[in-house]
């Protein structure tokens, strides 16, 4: 990293150390230390870093589920939200092409401070601004509109994504879901016909609609760092795309519970929320199982995400 810290940082600085950041699934994230304590934020998009498991279409854009991986996500997810105003990290360095390692990577501003979700829990009155702001963000997000739906890497470049709408497409995810849950739990297994019933009732109340919103699509407090002015600033954005903005709304619920409150939008369709909720649930459940599948470090905190997400999906579709 020596030589790409320079590059970015400059200023006759040397690279002191180099901290590897716990969290990360998909790629490296790493703190570079100066030796004038100038800090910056390395991802490391390496096949090494990466503790998913390969399946079929990874790579496919034109899924919008398709995990975010890449420089290139990362390039057009920045550029879109820093046109809207919505804060991000800014951009140091990009190489691409193996200048200083021979993975993608890309320097970026630290933001030394902490994330929303350590700020709710020591002080959620100190908080309360910077969840009106992050209202705010969501509310610009939501009013940019695009011509169809999928990453925004795709979208924005012309592309389109596969399916005839996002309901379609949440319904065939949230079945390869219960699919791989059940797979790997006796629970999902004996549920797996009233959930798949839940599923298709649910999908088939959702009356059609063409309205695409910027969305984060994993908007948890712990993606939304907080930066010296008390501002949020948006990480791990290499998901963004154009969809429901329902699909967000769920994500935040479930991941803020009470303290989403400030957050709550006008003029969301509640059947996609249900649907949305339901899919999510299961998606939350077997993503999980599926990285343990892998050799993931944090397996307990994993565990206890894939348990408590498939009770709340059986609850959903209790009789």
């Amino acid at each position: 990293m020596a030589g790409a810290a320079w590059a970015a940082l400059g200023g006759g600085r040397r690279l002191e150390t180099v901290e590897r950041i716990a969290g990360g699934s998909k790629k490296g994230v790493y703190r570079l230390v100066m030796d004038d304590a100038t800090t910056a934020i390395a991802y490391l998009w390496d096949e090494a870093e990466n503790y998913w498991p390969a399946a079929t279409g990874d790579g496919d854009l034109t899924d919008p589920f398709s995990p975010g991986l890449g420089l290139d996500l990362f390039e057009a997810a920045h550029a879109r939200l820093d046109a809207l105003g919505v804060r991000v990290p800014a951009i140091r360095l990009v190489d691409r092409d193996g200048a200083h390692c021979p993975a993608d990577l890309a320097i970026v501003e630290d933001l030394p401070g902490e994330s929303l979700e350590a700020l709710l829990a020591r002080d959620p009155g100190a908080a309360a601004p910077v969840m009106a702001r992050l209202a705010e963000s969501l509310e610009v997000m939501r009013r940019h509109q695009a011509p169809g739906y999928g990453k925004v890497a795709l979208v924005d470049g012309g592309g389109a994504s596969r399916g005839t709408s996002c309901e379609a497409v949440v319904l065939d995810r949230a079945l390869r879901d219960l699919a791989e849950a059940a797979s790997r739990d006796p629970r999902i297994a004996g549920a797996r016909g009233r959930l798949e019933d839940g599923l298709l009732g649910l999908a088939a109340a959702v009356r059609p609609r063409a309205e695409y919103a910027v969305v984060h699509g994993e908007l948890g407090p712990d993606h939304v760092l907080v930066d010296a002015d008390g501002m949020p600033v948006a990480i791990d954005i290499e998901g963004l795309m154009y969809f429901d903005v329902e699909w967000e709304h769920v994500f935040l619920r479930i991941r803020l519970h009470d303290a989403y409150q400030p957050l709550r939008a006008a003029g969301l369709d509640e059947d996609r929320l249900a649907l949305y909720m339901l899919a999510q649930r299961l998606s939350l459940t077997a993503g999980p199982l599926r990285l343990l599948d892998g050799d993931f470090p944090d397996r307990t905190f994993m565990a206890g995400i894939a348990e408590y997400n498939l009770k709340q999906a059986l609850e959903l579709v209790h009789d």
